[in-house]
């Protein structure tokens, strides 16, 4: 319910009666629904959950501090669910509906436009910025995920050998972790080694690993909703004094960003910590990949870290941060951690070693 206090106390700034949310990682987070098809309306009194018959009595029992409004039109038709918002709009006596603008499509706008009886107001970020804070109860689940996963990692160490196929070390990852009751659906492990790893988001193929190979793996688990997301690069065999070389660099660059983490950073100071080190020793370059991210009810999500964006640390978040570097042709190195974000500084719930290990 205090999230939905939250919402509430937004509305009369954003100038509207009412928001209507469509994203499914906010539906659930404001109401507990998991089900794949709701809509959700919040005004300042009233709270309605509109789903069709597959999901109505999931959703009663779910979405507490909602009245639960049953849609008649044919379940596989999604649009047919905005008729029956514009009913609620209409009973609910909304003038002025916000909407969350990067998420309703242009089709299902004009579909809403045609049918509402109310005018639509654009809202960018309102659900996304409460999210950003995790609760004590989130915390604890993302920190179950990270923990599996680094366990995972661990584990997989004893697989990952010169003629093994990168699909073999991604398979005994994901057996790993659903073996510990977590869920890896939607979020194939990323097993790239030799001239593979330059792929940044180089899914695991059928090549064999080779000795001398440098091998990233980048992957995660879901627990109970929540996810995490780790990267770990290790050496097959000795590897070249390059591949050596690059990997020093991630992983000082990593170092030093973790190690100045803390409230009140803007994400353009968190890219600048994890980037001065890889514009030193020349790479900036060759590490196109993001600085880090939140992570929560999605892998990716607020604050993502650039110099694009205008978010600041806050006690409560939990984020990664990932420096890569890729050579094309010849390899890559990239290391991740799930971090809190404290009054004092962070807290690292992937401890696993980052140092270069030669397996």
């Amino acid at each position: 319910m205090e999230r939905l206090v939250q919402v509430r106390a937004r509305l009369q700034e954003l100038g509207v009666d009412a928001i209507m949310i469509t994203n499914p990682m906010s539906r659930r987070y404001l109401s507990g629904f998991t089900g794949s098809n709701g809509v959700i309306l919040i005004s300042e009194n009233d709270a309605r959950l509109i789903t069709d018959y597959r999901y109505f009595q999931q959703a009663r029992m779910q979405a507490e501090g909602f009245e639960v409004v049953l849609h008649a039109g044919h379940t596989g038709h999604k649009g047919l669910i905005f008729d029956e918002v514009a009913n609620q709009v209409k009973e609910m006596g909304i003038r002025r509906l916000g909407f969350e603008q990067d998420q309703l499509t242009f089709t299902f706008y004009k579909k809403c436009e045609a049918v509402f009886a109310a005018e639509l107001i654009p809202v960018a970020g309102l659900v996304e910025k409460l999210r950003t804070i995790k609760s004590v109860e989130e915390i604890e689940l993302l920190k179950t995920a990270a923990q599996v996963a680094d366990a995972a990692f661990l584990h997989v160490l004893d697989v990952v050998r010169a003629g093994v196929s990168e699909l073999e070390v991604a398979h005994a990852l994901e057996n790993y972790m659903k073996k510990q009751g977590t869920d890896t659906t939607g979020f194939s492990p990323i097993v790239a080694s030799g001239y593979r790893g330059a792929l940044a988001h180089g899914r695991a193929s059928d090549k064999i690993i080779e000795k001398g190979d440098l091998v990233t793996i980048d992957f995660g688990c879901n627990y109970k909703g929540y996810w995490s997301d780790i990267s770990r690069t290790v050496a097959i065999g000795e590897p070249s004094e390059q591949l050596r070389e690059i990997h020093a660099v991630v992983l000082e660059s990593f170092n030093r960003c973790v190690h100045g983490l803390k409230p009140g950073l803007s994400d353009q100071e968190v890219d600048t910590l994890m980037r001065e080190v890889i514009k030193e020793h020349g790479f900036n370059e060759l590490s196109g990949t993001g600085t880090g991210h939140g992570i929560g009810l999605e892998v990716h999500e607020d604050p993502f870290f650039s110099v694009r964006q205008v978010m600041s640390l806050e006690p409560g978040m939990v984020i990664t941060v990932e420096p890569g570097i890729y050579l094309p042709g010849v390899g890559g190195a990239r290391i991740e951690d799930v971090i809190l974000i404290t009054e004092q500084g962070s807290e690292v719930y992937t401890p696993s070693t980052k140092e270069m290990l030669i397996l």
